[in-house]
């Protein structure tokens, strides 16, 4: 910034316009505070676009402001922009807060929900506080954001706390610049606050009491009942988790299959008797985000099998709103027994959306759950547990929802506005505002009614919110996919903005350029999942891609070569069909001793024979299914539940030193294309598993294989680009995932791995949403 001449000496008077996550997190306070510590006179403000600030005073003064305002926001602030200009002087006292006001364009990035502070949980359990023991105990730093948020500027009136009128005390701190509740939005104490109740079954009688209906809750948990509780995002289905019963009956009732359930925890103390965490694990834990971070179990762990079935791994949580601490503490004047360890998951039958209003709660509840903890502060948009696995102490997003989304991602440049709609599984969709795209929260599987209605219901909240109206509509290629068939009836027509069908594979690696900030820059895509559907037609899931400076565009440089995928579905529940399909593409016999011999009996391998024999079927490049495949040769499983069991069960038997294995071949096609041709490693599996090699040993050394493969097929397409990129579902596998980084790395590639979305489709969206985004000006039309 540069200051004119008339201004060397004496009072001056600047103003600054600060974008980026700055609206309810508690700096328009901050701005107040430093500008009244130093003595300055002006003005903050919101608008639905920015903080907007006017200062005046002396140049030290005004220097030192602008340095507190870039190095010392609250912690929940994310800083985008700070645009500074010279301003006339002004006649005034003192520094206010002035109302909020509408911009002429563009939005806010709006703020996550985040666990409850420190500070908030020390008011919650100290008996001489006012808020001792109040459920919804919040704070500037703290509490719920996006689920409650209506519309922009946030104000209480934009949020569902409106129907809530402050009492006088609260009303006082909320405008007290020395109080952390100065304009506190949630801001609440018993006298006006939301109100808690336990309901003895959904529906029925209330126990209205907060420490009656706290420990009638604790009560019911210890009995064996599951439990419906209100949260931030939506409701959950809590039970004891060591109670085996329990659980199970919670999974029958949630059609749940094997798919493991996460638990909440007391605290960290407790979690270490369930799982295994370092330094590393606890930060991410701890973060204000709180989420579901899957870990190794403990030998022994105090949890039922039935919490998750024969996995090593255990997702853990710890308490983030003032009613998950209540529940885990002693009530006074109650003899309740305290839980230290609850299953907690979405109220929700697998597959559906989230249960989150009064109306929802009221029709599923009822077939879900024993009894409720329910209140009455209204969500205003449902979002989901966050999901990660911890990689050199950083999050892989594994599902990406409360305390991250709806965050922007920062594109580094504009683009067009574009609403994608992203895949058919773990779906979340995606609209581009700016130089910003902003990532849905977890929507879900895409296979029924509900799931479809609150799509609906996200994208209108998030359009609205973000005030955009895209230009153009992207989908997946796939034909079959229910997103694709919803951007058909509202794009693409006349009047209707144009609609881009985007290959799955190149949404994966556009979506990992885009997170890193690094859009046109050339790149080895390694794109390895369960299918996605191919420029072909066929399944495609092994693809190495070439994307040059125009990441619209890419090259199929490489692939895993395919074979057959026998019963189509039933080949992914059913992982020994493929096994048989990748035995008999190396030449190995279907002898006795088998596993996937064994599994799949005289009618099975007689079908799978005579398919193979017939050539009836699709034919696959995926290495989700290769992955399957091994998992079923080594005996780990030959029946999958849900997606990705084999997978994850193979990655967590590979233990100890890797044996000995050919490795991938690799020849060219007469596409021109790399092949990765596994069948020297599944013989070699074969030949040393009845040499006796330890199945541990053989997981670990196939693990090595596939890790070496991606270096040497790297190798052979790279043609002079050093950027490589790890994304696709396979990559949520920890050990593969470090594996080939460090493998890459040693041979001198810069490798980009996910940090901010998932690798799985749960990050499809922004991939799409980038590559029509960054169509030229022309093709959008009146746009």
């Amino acid at each position: 910034m540069r200051l004119g001449p008339h201004y060397a000496r004496g009072v001056q008077r600047r103003g600054y316009r600060v974008t980026g996550v700055v609206q309810g997190v508690g700096f328009r306070p901050f701005v107040y505070r430093i500008a009244s510590g130093l003595g300055l006179s002006g003005f903050v403000g919101n608008d639905s676009a920015a903080v907007f600030v006017e200062v005046q005073g002396p140049p030290a003064a005004l220097d030192e402001f602008a340095h507190q305002l870039e190095t010392q926001a609250p912690p929940l602030a994310t800083i985008t922009s700070v645009q500074c200009r010279e301003l006339p002087l002004a006649e005034e006292t003192g520094f206010h807060i002035v109302e909020s006001r509408e911009a002429d364009t563009g939005r806010t990035p709006i703020p996550p929900d985040v666990a409850v502070c420190a500070d908030c949980v020390r008011e919650l359990f100290d008996p001489t506080d006012r808020r001792y023991r109040h459920p919804f105990v919040t704070c500037t730093n703290c509490g719920p954001r996006f689920t409650i948020i209506k519309d922009l500027p946030y104000d209480r009136p934009a949020t569902t706390m409106a129907g809530f009128p402050m009492c006088q005390r609260c009303a006082a701190e909320y405008h007290d610049p020395g109080d952390r509740r100065f304009h506190a939005q949630p801001v609440a104490c018993p006298d006006c606050g939301p109100s808690l109740w336990f309901e003895t079954s959904p529906g029925g009688d209330r126990i209205s009491d907060t420490d009656a209906a706290i420990a009638a809750a604790q009560r019911a948990l210890a009995a064996g009942r599951i439990v419906a509780i209100k949260g931030i995002g939506g409701y959950h289905l809590a039970c004891a988790a060591g109670d085996a019963a329990a659980v199970a009956h919670l999974r029958t009732r949630k059609a749940r299959g094997g798919k493991p359930f996460a638990v909440m925890v007391r605290d960290l103390d407790a979690a270490r008797r369930l799982v295994e965490i370092d330094d590393l694990a606890a930060r991410v834990m701890t973060s204000p985000a709180r989420p579901v971070t899957l870990l190794p179990r403990v030998p022994g762990a105090p949890v039922a099998d039935e919490v998750a079935p024969g996995n090593p791994l255990l997702g853990v949580f710890l308490p983030y709103s003032p009613v998950h601490h209540l529940l885990f503490a002693p009530v006074p004047g109650h003899t309740a027994p305290v839980p230290d360890v609850i299953v907690l998951t979405s109220a929700n039958l697998s597959d559906e959306p989230i249960c989150y209003t009064d109306d929802d709660a009221a029709t599923r509840l009822p077939r879900l759950a024993d009894a409720v903890l329910n209140h009455d502060r209204p969500i205003h948009v449902p979002c989901d547990d966050s999901v990660v696995r911890v990689v050199d102490g950083r999050e892989l997003p594994i599902r990406r929802s409360r305390g991250y989304a709806p965050l922007p991602v920062a594109l580094g440049r504009e683009v067009a506005p574009v609403l994608a709609v992203g895949g058919e599984l773990k779906n979340t969709f995606c609209l581009t505002v700016g130089d910003r795209a902003y990532l849905s929260a977890h929507v879900g599987d895409m296979g029924s009614w509900e799931t479809m209605q609150a799509f609906e219901r996200g994208v209108s909240q998030l359009s609205a919110l973000a005030d955009a109206a895209p230009a153009r509509v992207a989908a997946d290629l796939h034909p079959g996919y229910l997103t694709r068939s919803w951007a058909e009836r509202r794009a693409g027509g006349p009047g209707e903005p144009p609609l881009e069908l985007v290959q799955h594979h190149h949404a994966h690696v556009a979506a990992l350029l885009a997170e890193h900030g690094r859009l046109g820059e050339p790149i080895v895509g390694i794109a390895f999942d369960g299918t996605g559907y191919g420029t072909d037609g066929g399944v495609w899931g092994g693809e190495v891609l070439r994307l040059g400076t125009d990441t619209r565009r890419f090259t199929r440089a490489g692939r895993l070569a395919a074979v057959p995928l026998v019963g189509g579905d039933a080949a992914v529940r059913q992982p020994w069909r493929t096994a048989l399909a990748h035995l008999h593409a190396a030449d190995v016999a279907w002898a006795a001793d088998l596993p996937p011999v064994a599994a799949a009996g005289d009618a099975g391998t007689a079908l799978v024979e005579s398919l193979l024999r017939a050539g009836r079927g699709a034919v696959c490049t995926s290495v989700g299914r290769l992955f399957d495949a091994v998992a079923s040769i080594l005996d780990v499983r030959h029946e999958v539940f849900y997606e990705g069991q084999a997978a994850i069960e193979l990655e967590l038997l590979a233990t100890g030193e890797p044996a000995q294995l050919p490795s991938f071949a690799i020849a060219p096609a007469d596409s021109g294309e790399v092949v990765l041709d596994p069948a020297p490693v599944i013989a070699g599996i074969v030949a040393a598993r009845r040499a006796g090699v330890p199945d541990a040993a053989l997981a670990m050394a196939f693990h090595h294989a596939v890790a070496d493969a991606v270096v040497a097929v790297t190798d052979r397409v790279a043609d002079g680009i050093r950027l490589v990129g790890l994304t696709g579902g396979v990559f949520q596998n920890v050990l593969l995932l470090r594996l080939a980084r460090d493998r890459l790395t040693a041979a001198g590639y810069e490798v980009l791995t996910h940090r901010v979305v998932p690798p799985n489709d749960g990050g499809l969206a922004l991939g799409q949403a980038v590559i029509a985004a960054l169509s030229p000006a022309e093709e959008l039309g009146s746009a």
